[in-house]
């Protein structure tokens, strides 16, 4: 594989890391805790790592060094500071009822002053290590495994490497947190482990052959890289995955959304909005924030709405004979009926041509009632408007506010319950 490809990749890898890092640091802004600080100081590391060990970083540091092994130091320290990294924030989220908390403080600290006293010794070995040879990034442990102690360097970084990643693979396979998000996380900690410490059995027999004048498996050496990299990836999944999955989901919500607060916002008051910015919420920045701020404009709107609904309309839907939807979904149809025909009777009691935005509230027709899901917990209360924005265009919704507005128009007490077991719903 020619410099100029690895060096692409390897680009490309630093690149992945430092985005990951500038979105973690931006969280540890807004919400300061010590396992975004862990993960932030990871990927930035990480992402610096991967610039030098590129062929043109790796020789870049070498001419600024005159030294053109150089650049091995900070690297190999760097990726022992990431794996270390993950390790401690593996024993941080075990789970109490596993461990004591005193307990995961002490393998902590137990663990820190190990990698602590590693790089030391590390450090020490590599600057008395006599180094010779033009530099080659990917065979430094092959080409300088004959000098005593570039080869305690080397046997200092497989061992900690080993015990670390093997470490946190077994304490990942021992503990399930209830979090299900830091036990995604520590899934992928743990497989990316495994994964890495394939670099351990590719780089120690070429190392040892090569100690021994045989040069024979400096291929095996090389690819041991490629694991390094499948377990880097592994990790930048664990750390940013679910929060990658959440972000889609509340992007995903807010599309959602849009035509219950199109409903309940827009066609009743928009000064319920925050802006006029509102009817179109970022989707790519502050997503969070957007789907937060448009749930409260949406709240806002159907407590207004509370005067003009009444709950009989959504009793004429009847749950389905057949099962085939749940209560839950059963309860955001009948929510869905009352808001549409709220405001139908809403927009009918204003004076024509005149905008919400512009006219004073009309009288309410009738006393304010609670609408379905009033008593919900805060919560819950992102998948039930949800729930009720996706039935907003059901038929069976469709067919229950027309017969609302014919009852009320001819003046019957009572309407035939509409069922959602015929075959046209089924």
């Amino acid at each position: 594989m020619s410099d100029l490809i690895i060096t692409a990749v390897y680009l490309i890898m630093a690149t992945v890391f430092l985005v990951i890092a500038g979105w973690k640091g931006l969280a540890f802004l807004r919400e300061p805790s010590l396992t975004l600080a862990l993960m932030t100081a990871a990927f930035f590391l990480g992402g610096l790592v991967y610039a030098m060990a590129s062929p043109a970083g790796y020789r870049f540091l070498g001419d600024v060094f005159d030294q053109p092994w150089a650049a091995t130091l900070p690297i190999y320290v760097g990726i022992l500071l990431c794996y270390a990294d993950t390790h401690i924030l593996t024993l941080l989220w075990t789970p109490a009822t596993t461990t004591p908390r005193r307990r995961i403080r002490q393998l902590v600290a137990a663990w820190t002053t190990a990698y602590a006293a590693a790089i030391t010794a590390m450090t020490l070995t590599f600057l008395h290590a006599k180094l010779d040879g033009p530099a080659d990034p990917l065979k430094f442990n092959t080409q300088q495994a004959n000098d005593p102690a570039a080869l305690a360097f080397l046997a200092i970084l497989l061992t900690v490497l080993s015990c670390g990643t093997l470490n946190t693979f077994l304490r990942v396979r021992r503990t399930a947190p209830e979090d299900p998000k830091i036990a995604h996380a520590m899934q992928w900690f743990g497989g990316s482990m495994l994964v890495t410490f394939g670099y351990v059995i590719c780089s120690a027999p070429a190392i040892t052959a090569a100690a021994l004048g045989y040069d024979q498996l400096e291929g095996v050496g090389v690819a041991g890289a490629g694991f390094g990299i499948l377990g880097c990836l592994g990790t930048c999944y664990g750390m940013t995955g679910a929060a990658v999955t959440a972000w889609l989901k509340e992007r995903r919500d807010i599309r959602l959304l849009q035509p219950l607060w199109n409903l309940v916002v827009r066609d009743v008051d928009q000064r319920f909005a925050f802006s006029p910015a509102s009817a179109e919420p970022p989707r790519w920045v502050n997503v969070r924030f957007g789907l937060h701020r448009r749930i409260i404009e949406i709240l806002d709107g159907i407590r207004e709405l509370r005067s003009w609904a009444d709950a009989d309309v959504g009793q004429a839907v009847s749950g389905p004979q057949n099962e085939s939807l749940a209560e839950q979904d059963l309860e955001a149809i009948r929510t869905a009926v009352i808001l549409r025909d709220a405001v139908a009777r809403y927009q009918a009691s204003r004076p024509p041509k005149t905008s919400a935005h512009a006219m004073p509230k009309p009288a309410p027709t009738g006393p304010a009632q609670d609408l379905p899901g009033a008593g919900i917990e805060a919560h819950d209360e992102r998948a039930r408007l949800v729930r009720v924005a996706r039935y907003l265009d059901h038929p069976l919704v469709a067919q229950a506010v027309d017969l609302a507005a014919q009852r009320r128009e001819t003046g019957l007490a009572a309407a035939a319950p509409i069922h959602g077991d015929t075959p046209e719903y089924r």
